[in-house]
């Protein structure tokens, strides 16, 4: 009996840190969501090949409104809505933040994640950012320790991932951005910095260019996102059916290999069609039967979706 409460006396401080660590952790991962004014900022800063002509440096803003799609005590789920104008709202990508999650879809190239399952051990503490695209589908992933020391609150990663948005469409030089990702919490909102090497990957990888990237997030009255609050109230739950059409796919734990299109059109061209038949209240059951249509010929590998 002695020896028990002895054991227990000498865990309890370990675990009271661990307690207000996680605290910590879930407070600046929420202090994310918000109305903020953003801007978009990325310069190439290097490369190793001597005639290689450097990318005009890529700026954007908009406002954007960030809010909560999912919580519970080891899930945060925070979706991203792109404000252009009072009529027109653009979902846009989305961070979840699972606490000691010990699988991950990890980037190879070319449209196509792998399976990855880490040592409970090694995730002891750590949340994994779970980043995807604007049809819900993957992105990329990584775990780390959220730090809270010296007046400052980060979180930062590497992981592979495709090529962004902005150049996707434009170049076939490389085929996996590794992404060096810190997300810092400041007085003004928080700041999402990028280290990043632009790779050639074959049998193995080859350094094209590395770039900058500074993005920041800057609060602003809530007013200034009222469109996309209200844009999130109609469509919400049509978009929590094709995440849960997703989930199925993730939880095969198998090799995802997507197609780029199908019928000339790409995924989230067809999913953002399909979300006006199924806005507001609707039956969840034919909307995922009708999201799993649209998605399954997209997946090249061996994966298939459940019909309702």
């Amino acid at each position: 009996m002695k020896k028990t409460f002895l054991i227990i006396m000498l865990l309890s401080p370990a675990l009271l840190w661990a307690q207000k660590q996680k605290k910590q952790d879930v407070a600046s991962i929420k202090s994310m969501c918000g109305c903020y004014k953003v801007y978009f900022n990325f310069a190439e800063t290097f490369s190793p090949k001597r005639d290689y002509e450097f990318h005009e440096n890529y700026k954007s803003h908009a406002y954007e409104w960030v809010t909560m799609a999912e919580e519970d005590d080891d899930k945060l789920s925070l979706q991203h809505l792109l404000v252009i104008r009072d009529t027109m709202i653009i979902k846009h990508w989305r961070q979840d933040w699972l606490y000691e999650n010990t699988d991950l879809y990890t980037y190879d190239k070319d449209k196509t994640w792998k399976p990855v399952s880490l040592n409970k051990n090694e995730v002891k503490g750590q949340w994994s950012q779970k980043v995807y695209q604007v049809d819900d589908g993957p992105r990329y992933e990584g775990s780390a320790t959220w730090i809270h020391a010296d007046g400052r609150d980060y979180w930062e990663n590497t992981a592979d991932a495709p090529l962004p948005r902005r150049e996707y469409t434009k170049r076939d030089d490389y085929n996996v951005m590794k992404r060096r990702n810190r997300q810092e919490i400041t007085e003004e909102g928080w700041i999402h910095e990028q280290d990043n090497d632009k790779v050639l990957r074959d049998s193995e990888d080859q350094l094209i260019a590395q770039e900058k990237g500074w993005n920041t997030y800057t609060k602003v009255e809530d007013s200034k996102c009222s469109a996309a609050k209200a844009w999130w109230d109609t469509y919400s739950a049509y978009w929590a059916d094709v995440r849960a059409v997703w989930d199925e796919v993730y939880e095969s734990k198998k090799t995802l290999a997507l197609k780029t299109k199908v019928e000339d059109q790409f995924l989230y061209e067809q999913l953002f069609a399909l979300q006006e038949e199924y806005k507001g209240e609707h039956d969840s059951a034919k909307a995922q039967a009708a999201i799993k249509k649209v998605i399954q010929p997209y997946i090249k590998s061996d994966i298939q979706l459940a019909s309702n």
